[in-house]
């Protein structure tokens, strides 16, 4: 009888002594990516976490449970168990006054809507190659549901290459007689005649005021690759036609640029935009390949933000190092002289004017700009195949993308006195 008392004992002594599970997210971590997965899923299903804020990458901290452990064993995500000692130790130097640190309490997993057009194929969207790599619940949405009124039911938004200035991509000179474009503007134009829109660009008109308003009323908007200034670009041209006869069938206003309002935008102002329907660009927001140069020597710097003043740009760039290689895309990068003093800048490369990933806040809501379309296939071309992000488990530059799914759950912790 004493023997089994004593094994009791020593059972009980340990479980109480392994408190907590600490998932890592420096160097040492071996799958950066999986590891937002497994902590997004266990705040579906009841869990808090703590994410440590510059504490090894930006680790995070559970209550230990078997199932979060069996679930990172699976995933092939590194942990380690804790005790009351060892958690004490790193919550008094995470709170410590001299550390650049801070404890953010993740309670409630977002729920996330894609704006996907039917047709898309997943390997065109870096998020959502890391939101199924991750394993992160997503609901696929597109005009329909946004004009409807659906976008009530999300808490964060993710929009990547689209084209809401209603030009398709201005592909029009290299590829206007490609089957897949073709595709594209029949899909778009049917969807503008079945919701009673004469034009494209006018159906577009209405989804980037609804996106702005969806903002306004505490909303997170995150967007990729063409879906950033071509938002703000849209936004700005509310009243005005700079969509020429070959996308929607008449000439447009020759007194555009006039008549922009940057009062309307989130992040950008005084940009041109570029009127020119043959050329493959949308204004002058956008870093050219030739300034950008040798992409060997194509890296951007993360900012080093305040922990405990500035908790949410230092949540977005959490990461195991701060120098991350670029990538380029139908939008690459962001001229600093046409971005809004209220924006953050989060992450550009030293030394230049080009920045790569800004955030800023509307109302109640905020939105996030990454430049670039996929973080570890540096000039992604039409009908190139999947990224295999297997390959990619300790991308950094998809890191940022996944801290954005994570930070509308977070609240500073209080420390106890």
């Amino acid at each position: 009888m004493k023997k089994i008392i004593l094994i009791i004992s020593l059972t009980s002594a340990s479980l109480f002594a392994q408190t907590k599970l600490l998932i890592y997210m420096d160097l040492q971590q071996t799958d950066h990516l999986k590891a937002y997965g497994i902590t997004f899923n266990a705040l579906n299903n009841g869990s808090t976490a703590d994410w440590l804020l510059n504490y090894r990458g930006g680790s995070f901290m559970f209550d230990y449970t078997e199932q979060i452990a069996l679930q990172c064993r699976l995933k092939g995500v590194s942990f380690k168990t804790l005790s009351n000692e060892e958690t004490v130790q790193i919550y008094s130097l995470v709170q410590s006054e001299d550390q650049n640190m801070e404890v953010m309490r993740l309670e409630k997993a977002p729920k996330i809507a894609v704006y996907i057009p039917p047709g898309f194929q997943p390997w065109d969207d870096a998020v959502t190659l890391a939101l199924n790599y991750a394993g992160v619940p997503y609901d696929r949405i597109w005009i329909d549901e946004i004009l409807r009124g659906d976008l009530e039911k999300y808490d964060w938004l993710h929009c990547h290459h689209e084209d809401f200035t209603g030009q398709y991509g201005k592909f029009y000179s290299s590829f206007s007689g490609a089957q897949w474009y073709i595709e594209q503007q029949l899909l778009y134009e049917n969807e503008a005649k079945k919701l009673g829109y004469k034009k494209v660009s006018q159906m577009e008109t209405d989804v980037v005021l609804t996106i702005k308003n969806y903002v306004g009323n505490g909303g997170f908007l995150f967007a990729m690759c063409s879906a950033t200034d071509s938002f703000d670009i849209a936004l700005s041209a509310i009243n005005v036609d700079i969509v020429d006869r070959m996308y929607d069938g008449d000439p447009s206003d020759l007194g555009a640029q006039a008549k922009l309002d940057f009062g309307n935008t989130f992040a950008f102002e005084n940009f041109k935009v570029e009127m020119n329907p043959l050329i493959y660009e949308y204004s002058d927001i956008d870093i050219q390949p030739i300034e950008i140069g040798d992409q060997r020597n194509d890296y951007f710097t993360l900012f080093d933000f305040s922990a405990k003043y500035d908790p949410v740009p230092t949540m977005l760039t959490q990461d195991h190092v701060n120098v991350v290689h670029g990538f380029m895309g139908q939008t690459t990068m962001f001229r600093r002289k046409l971005i809004k003093n209220s924006v953050y800048i989060l992450g550009e490369r030293a030394g230049t004017d080009q920045v790569k990933y800004i955030h800023g806040s509307y109302g109640r809501g905020t939105f996030t700009y990454y430049g670039g379309h996929d973080p570890e296939d540096y000039q992604h071309a039409v009908g190139d195949p999947p990224t295999d992000l297997s390959l990619y488990k300790n991308s950094p530059g998809y890191r940022l993308i996944l801290n954005n799914i994570l930070f509308p759950a977070a609240k500073k912790k209080k420390q106890k006195t």
